[in-house]
């Protein structure tokens, strides 16, 4: 079966790293470590990834999502997870998520949707790949900065 260049893109593609991949691996109590000089954790990062997917998938299926007031209110103030629990929970949630916009993908990518939104199911789907890839790169050099780069399955 041939995957899309949405599906494709969801997963990373040549020079992009695929968003579960960059987990992988990643031990918990690591994923709260704040390097010198970076404003988030992975942790905080993988909760604002999981927030926005979150939002475009509900436009992706005709809600109209509350956005928030300011950008500052899609991060979370705590650096890491409380337990490994809360860390397994976060990563099934992006996962799932991922898994959702992949299915959505799939779909008529033209439809428009009849939220006050003037764009299509494709250019939904390219925000949330474009906004996916960029912080599975922060995640990968943070990942760097703490002593936890490559992934074990590298």
């Amino acid at each position: 079966m041939k995957l899309t260049f949405f599906e494709n893109g969801l997963h990373g593609e040549n020079a992009h790293v695929d968003p579960l991949e960059v987990f992988d691996g990643l031990r918990w109590e690591k994923s709260g470590e704040l390097p010198a000089n970076c404003p988030y954790s992975v942790w905080q990062i993988l909760n604002h990834m999981i927030f926005w997917q979150d939002f475009y998938l509900a436009y992706l299926k005709g809600v109209v999502p509350e956005h928030p007031e300011q950008d500052e209110d899609s991060w979370p103030d705590e650096t890491g997870p409380s337990s490994e629990n809360e860390w397994n929970d976060a990563f099934f949630q992006f996962s799932s998520g991922l898994k959702e916009a992949e299915n959505e993908a799939k779909k008529d990518l033209q439809e428009q949707r009849d939220a006050g939104l003037e764009r299509t199911r494709g250019d939904l789907l390219a925000t949330l790949m474009a906004h996916n890839s960029y912080h599975t790169g922060q995640v990968a050099l943070i990942r760097r900065l703490i002593g936890e780069w490559p992934p074990p399955s590298w």
